[in-house]
């Protein structure tokens, strides 16, 4: 019987929300208030931490130090966390991918995507067959979230800077394409209304 693959959620929530503030949100918009399927009001960061959860694959979420509210969040979810005062997509990454170097893969969402399902995740995580596996979610032909990569990629993820993410790793010649629900392109960077 062979090993079972260990491919992990990276969360990233270590950006300044400077969109949504622009857009008149107030305050860090992970904390927003959505309404939940019964109608109570819940942080938006608790809809992406409860699918991530929810897939039975291990979670950290990547924010910046002095977060307590977020950090305090992501552990009552029983996920781990990274801390770094980022510049932007790529450290974030980066440092997420340097603290979970045993897993054998990572999918990677923002954490505003609060609309992610739990079998979304999962569908990522099968497609990464391979060392040198990448896989995305769709929806109608746009990039969504989560993208995945496959092991042989922690060197280049694990060294990413800017802010242009992981983009600069992808490869069309070897990414798979899944077929998803619009949730897989829906972020919060407007404010709820």
């Amino acid at each position: 019987m062979g090993v079972q693959k260990q491919v992990g959620i990276l969360l990233l929530a270590a950006g300044k929300g400077a969109r949504y503030s622009a857009a008149g949100g107030e305050g860090n918009k992970l904390l927003a208030m959505y309404p939940n399927k019964n109608g109570d009001q819940v942080p938006l960061l608790a809809f992406s931490l409860s699918q991530a959860v929810a897939s039975g694959l291990p979670v950290r979420l990547v924010t910046r130090p002095g977060e307590a509210a977020i950090i305090a969040l992501a552990q009552q979810f029983g996920a781990e966390v990274s801390l770094i005062d980022s510049n932007g997509s790529s450290e974030t990454i980066a440092a997420g991918v340097r603290d979970s170097a045993d897993w054998d893969g990572w999918l990677i969402a923002p954490a505003d995507m609060g609309w992610l399902q739990s079998d979304d995740y999962q569908q990522v995580a099968a497609a990464l067959t391979t060392d040198d596996a990448q896989a995305r979610m769709m929806f109608e032909e746009v990039p969504g979230h989560p993208v995945g990569f496959g092991k042989g990629y922690f060197a280049p993820l694990s060294q990413l800077t800017g802010d242009k993410g992981a983009r600069q790793i992808l490869d069309n010649r070897k990414l798979v394409r899944l077929a998803g629900h619009s949730g897989v392109i829906k972020d919060a960077d407007l404010p709820a209304h």
